[in-house]
């Protein structure tokens, strides 16, 4: 009797072993919408592999995505169609992972109230106006700008930076504005006057080129470095600046560049990279995910900081920067400027805001954002209206 009881405790633990993996491992499907290519080597490829960071780490996720819902690769296409078919696939959260998916995700996620929707840059859910199944995410890229911009300050012989930008609105404003801001900082340590840098904005039109519709980013690069500018900063979804700084380096000129988005666009032109300021999306997917599986998942605005501990930790840091081999004797420097920032935002006593955010500071049309010592709050750096004084380009 005790050995038949034991044996049958036995293929009952055994038969619980064998079903417990399929339990643990069911399958759980996420969508995952791209306005660009999955391929692009930067913004779009970003977020795909963090979709394959997902899979990697949550037994039985499995990413859906459509990618080039835009304007010009897919004009009959709607982001109602491409939700119905991923909706049809099981799907249970789906990224909408632009600000130009934005006034499209609040209205869709009203016509699927079952499925969670995470808008990635919009303040949908901060303003108030998102559905209840609709969340917001952004990486704090401000800080790695910051960076970026330091980088170009301290190797422009030239002092003439070009920034080619996106369209315009609060976000690319504040981007370019915190390159202006970390570029003129370390012109400055590095011996020079910041009075005389020339940091120049161009604004192709959208996230990359669309022929025919956008200024070509190509052709914008091309003007920056026949103006004068050694350095070229990308606020584009694209690596076309590294591209051709690449290009004309290898014709013998003495220019650089800083690409956008991806961990991995400096392999576009290492000899000319200053680094690139990146997003890393996976950790904050798995958690949307996670939650959303827990049944614990609840609309929230979320503008995720670096892990300053190790800003370049994949999984736990929202957005990095890599430095670029072209940086030379200023590697040291820029590490301590990241290290500076990593005491700043890390500091108890200091208040939420944004290193060299902080007055005098005006904006283009002379309007005063920050008196002397005055620190800009951090939502007036999101909903930034102007580029600041001393910036050429246009604001609107």
């Amino acid at each position: 009797m005790i050995r038949r009881l034991i044996l049958c405790m036995t293929v009952s633990v055994l038969l619980l072993l064998a079903v417990a993996p399929l339990a643990a491992q069911e399958e759980f499907v996420f969508g995952v919408i791209l306005v660009g290519p999955e391929s692009d080597h930067g913004w779009s490829q970003a977020h795909f592999e963090a979709g394959h960071y997902v899979e990697a780490s949550i037994p039985g996720a499995r990413m859906v995505f459509f990618p080039s819902l835009n304007p010009a690769d897919a004009p009959e296409t709607t982001l109602h169609d491409v939700v119905q078919n991923m909706v049809d696939e099981g799907a249970q959260v789906v990224f909408t992972t632009s600000d130009a998916f934005e006034e499209d995700t609040a209205t869709v996620a009203a016509a699927f109230p079952d499925v969670t929707f995470i808008n990635v840059s919009g303040d949908d859910v901060l303003t108030g106006e998102a559905p209840p199944n609709v969340g917001n995410v952004m990486g704090q890229i401000e800080w790695m700008k910051l960076v970026a911009g330091c980088a170009a300050g301290l190797t422009t012989e030239t002092g003439n930076i070009g920034y080619l930008g996106p369209l315009i609105n609060g976000e690319t404003r504040r981007l370019a504005a915190s390159a202006y801001l970390g570029a003129r900082f370390c012109y400055e340590l590095d011996g020079g006057n910041p009075e005389d840098l020339t940091f120049t904005v161009t604004w192709i039109g959208f996230w990359f080129n669309i022929p025919g519709v956008t200024l070509d980013p190509t052709a914008e690069t091309n003007t920056f470095f026949d103006s004068g500018a050694d350095v070229v900063i990308s606020g584009i979804d694209t690596p076309e600046v590294i591209q051709i700084a690449a290009q004309r380096a290898a014709n013998g000129e003495n220019v650089f560049a800083v690409p956008y988005d991806y961990r991995e666009a400096c392999a576009q032109g290492p000899e000319v990279c200053l680094g690139v300021p990146f997003f890393n999306w996976g950790p904050d997917y798995v958690r949307i995910v996670q939650l959303v599986q827990s049944g614990g998942w609840m609309p929230s605005w979320d503008w995720q900081e670096p892990d300053w501990s190790d800003i370049n930790n994949p999984d736990t840091s929202a957005v990095g920067f890599l430095p670029g081999d072209a940086l030379g004797e200023n590697a040291d420097t820029l590490n301590q400027f990241i290290a500076d920032l990593a005491g700043y935002a890390t500091n108890p006593f200091v208040p939420d805001s944004f290193a060299l955010w902080s007055g005098p500071l005006s904006l283009q049309d002379g309007a005063e954002l920050a008196a002397q010592g005055q620190l800009v709050e951090i939502l007036d750096v999101w909903y930034l209206p102007q580029l600041l004084d001393g910036m050429v380009g246009a604001s609107e």
